[in-house]
């Protein structure tokens, strides 16, 4: 009953863009349109005369729905992380080019694993050593250690390992991820 669409169409035209959640508030109140609301994408549907209270009630509960749903989602996301190609999963430590597993040491799966977490970040050679191989490396590590770590991952996972398309060097500074 709206004026130029009606609130089906409206409520479709919302979900083929956002998952935000829709509550119609209608006067129209037979089974069938409420059926319909639900089935263009409402998550209620809400017929007048209506009492306050219980909308406010019905917006808490899909909201409260929604973040609990939104932080599964997102834990289960931060668990594999993928950028063109490559996707490293967190939780198996396996690492794969174009669905291709890719066999990589403890270290290097730590080393590649800080940066894909943080990708454009430019970490110095003591700052791996320090973040991958622990507080007592800086004491006894040799920082060219990162180095050849560095040159045997992008062995392993770039396409061409002197023009690298995820692991690159900043002169003078360090090593960042970039895709």
């Amino acid at each position: 009953m709206l004026p130029k669409y009606d609130g089906y169409e409206v409520c479709q035209a919302i979900r083929e863009f956002s998952e935000m959640p829709i509550i119609m508030l209608t006067a129209k109140g037979n089974d069938m349109d409420k059926i319909l609301g639900l089935e263009y994408g409402a998550d209620d549907y809400i017929t007048k005369p209506f009492n306050i209270l219980e909308v406010k009630a019905r917006i808490k509960a899909i909201l409260r729905r929604n973040s609990k749903k939104n932080k599964r989602d997102n834990q289960e996301d931060s668990q594999v992380i993928k950028e063109g190609d490559l996707k490293l999963d967190r939780d198996s430590r396996r690492v794969f080019i174009a669905e291709k597993e890719i066999n990589l040491t403890a270290k290097e799966f730590d080393l590649l694993e800080l940066l894909t977490c943080n990708p454009g970040k430019v970490y110095s050679r003591e700052q791996l050593l320090t973040y991958v191989w622990g507080n007592k490396a800086m004491d006894t590590g040799d920082v060219r250690t990162v180095d050849v770590h560095v040159r045997r991952l992008r062995e392993k996972i770039e396409p061409s390992p002197s023009d690298p398309k995820y692991v690159h060097t900043k002169w003078g500074v360090g090593y960042y991820f970039r895709v």
